[in-house]
């Protein structure tokens, strides 16, 4: 088993603030992760940045796979109410049949957390989070008049309540804002910072 000494990304969202290249290169190693597990059947259902640990040399790696579930032709969808409240998408909360699309809500939700270090409604306490998950329009940035139109674009695809309408992880990686990703090292001095903050 492989020791990750990056520690999570919670630690960063949570004392750092990171810009678009470094969001763009955790979706993407994320994405390209999210991409494989779906086209082997399999839906993590735990998105979020505590599920997200990194490498020293910024490689980002998906953990917690307790809540994962296997879809196939003859189970195509599951309808258990799993995962973290806050991160939860509109299906799984209305314990509708769901499929792979709730973790790219879930993503979405971590795009959140990148840019406005936490979750939409993380000051309320997890059931009337999760009413206004299921009842209100998908959240929005705090922070979105700091954000380029190509972040927004790449959000709005994957926050969208109707997840036949979502976009699936493999479109997600032909997204123009993923151009922006760069190499892992890029995420170094992120968990540097949030090392420091955290012995202080």
């Amino acid at each position: 088993m492989e020791f990750l000494e990056g520690g999570a990304l919670t630690d960063i969202v949570t004392h750092a603030r990171m810009d678009e290249e470094q969001i763009a290169t955790v979706c993407k190693q994320c994405l390209k992760a999210l991409a494989y597990l779906h086209s082997q059947g399999v839906i993590h259902r735990d998105i979020k940045s505590d599920s997200i640990l990194l490498a020293l040399d910024g490689r980002v790696k998906l953990s917690d796979f307790g809540f994962c579930a296997q879809v196939s032709q003859e189970l195509p969808k599951r309808k258990s109410l799993v995962g973290t409240p806050y991160w939860m998408s509109p299906e799984v909360i209305s314990r509708l049949p769901y499929g792979p699309e709730v973790d790219v809500w879930s993503l979405g939700i971590m795009v959140i957390e990148m840019v406005d270090g936490e979750p939409p409604f993380f000051n309320e306490p997890p059931l009337q989070a999760m009413r206004r998950i299921r009842e209100m329009p998908p959240p929005k940035l705090k922070n979105a008049h700091k954000v380029s139109p190509r972040l927004q674009s790449f959000l709005d695809k994957m926050l969208v309540r109707d997840p036949i309408q979502r976009a699936t992880a493999q479109e997600l990686l032909a997204h123009p804002f993923l151009r922006q990703a760069g190499p892992p090292a890029l995420l170094v001095p992120l968990m540097r910072g949030a090392k420091h903050t955290n012995y202080n």
